[in-house]
């Protein structure tokens, strides 16, 4: 960013609409984002010989002599919405605590609901951070179902079997690493097919370091994790808590997801409910962080992603972007 410019880092929502306002300085901040190291390279060829064109705010390489922008190759791609617009919207989501609906950024910002809907999925792409660490120490893991009720489903869309209080919705597994003297608790979240042993068991073992502490309720489905780990199960029936051994940090997790669908998003549909789940486990675990800490961190996900609103909708898989990874462990 510009040095001659000694101007305090927005700290609070007003800060970040007058800072970013200014188109150079919004420019600049992703420039930093994208390239720390100052050198602006090609998004297609990656040389170095580029030159900056002010009046259209656009770099051209010397090398295929095209031409591109800080959106290339990006989330942003292909986007009319100014920088400003995009940098006030990943605030607002990344810090509200129990989200942000399309309807509300809608107002918010001045754009279509259509817009506004694409937008915040494309930054809960932004949000989705993979990582090969597995989780170790004391591991709780839990299970939950997500959607609506089946008596609240329109008659229409029930199907004849459709009953009871789990039918119709979406299993969702839950790891929560207990935080330790040196680091917080961080939670893992996967959406899953169902809440069997085939299901759920590998998906531990490839997350849970052997050796760990892993605590459960009694479900049979974790009944063969003891061959490789520290099995510590509680029984719901019984009691919550014993000692150390409990699930209720997932369980404590899970209402504050289910708040925010519930009150915020009223109902989430199946296809989509991955990317909700990574919005809310990057809050939780960027929880200790202050709004700007969490914000540089969201931002710093646009690179290398791209979202078709072909691929959103579930139509065909169209553009020449990087496809999306769906069905992946949220972490950080």
């Amino acid at each position: 960013m510009r040095e001659k410019e000694a101007v305090k880092f927005p700290e609070t929502l007003q800060e970040c609409m007058r800072y970013f306002a200014d188109e150079d300085r919004a420019l600049d901040f992703m420039k930093f984002i994208r390239w720390p190291d100052g050198i602006v390279k090609c998004p297609r060829c990656g040389s170095e010989d580029v030159a900056f064109m002010f009046t259209r705010k656009l770099w051209r390489c010397r090398a295929d002599n095209k031409q591109f922008s800080v959106k290339i190759g990006t989330i942003m791609e292909d986007s009319p919405i100014s920088l400003d617009k995009w940098l006030c919207a990943f605030w607002l989501i990344v810090n509200a605590k129990n989200g942000i609906s399309s309807y509300e950024l809608m107002r918010s910002l001045g754009l279509t609901q259509k817009t506004s809907w694409y937008l915040l999925h494309r930054i809960r792409f932004a949000m989705q951070s993979g990582s090969f660490d597995k989780l170790k120490g004391q591991v709780e893991a839990d299970e939950t179902f997500i959607g609506a009720r089946a008596r609240n489903i329109h008659k229409n869309k029930r199907r004849a079997n459709m009953y009871g209080t789990m039918v119709g919705k979406t299993a969702v597994l839950g790891l929560l690493e207990r935080n330790t003297s040196e680091t917080t608790s961080r939670v893992r979240l996967k959406v899953v097919e169902s809440v069997r042993r085939h299901d759920l068991d590998p998906e531990i073992r490839k997350q849970v370091e052997k050796g760990s502490e892993v605590h459960t309720d009694k479900l049979r489905s974790y009944e063969n994790l003891a061959d490789e780990y520290v099995h510590q199960v509680i029984d719901h029936a019984e009691c919550y808590a014993r000692g150390h051994v409990h699930t209720n940090g997932l369980e404590n997790f899970w209402s504050l997801l289910k708040r925010g669908i519930r009150g915020t998003y009223v109902n989430v549909e199946p296809f989509h409910l991955f990317r909700y789940l990574d919005e809310q486990a990057f809050r939780f675990n960027e929880r200790k962080d202050n709004d700007a800490g969490r914000f540089i961190k969201a931002v710093a996900g646009y690179v290398g992603k791209g979202l078709r609103y072909s691929k959103l909708i579930g139509q065909e898989d169209g553009g020449s972007l990087p496809p999306e990874t769906t069905g992946t462990w949220q972490a950080v």
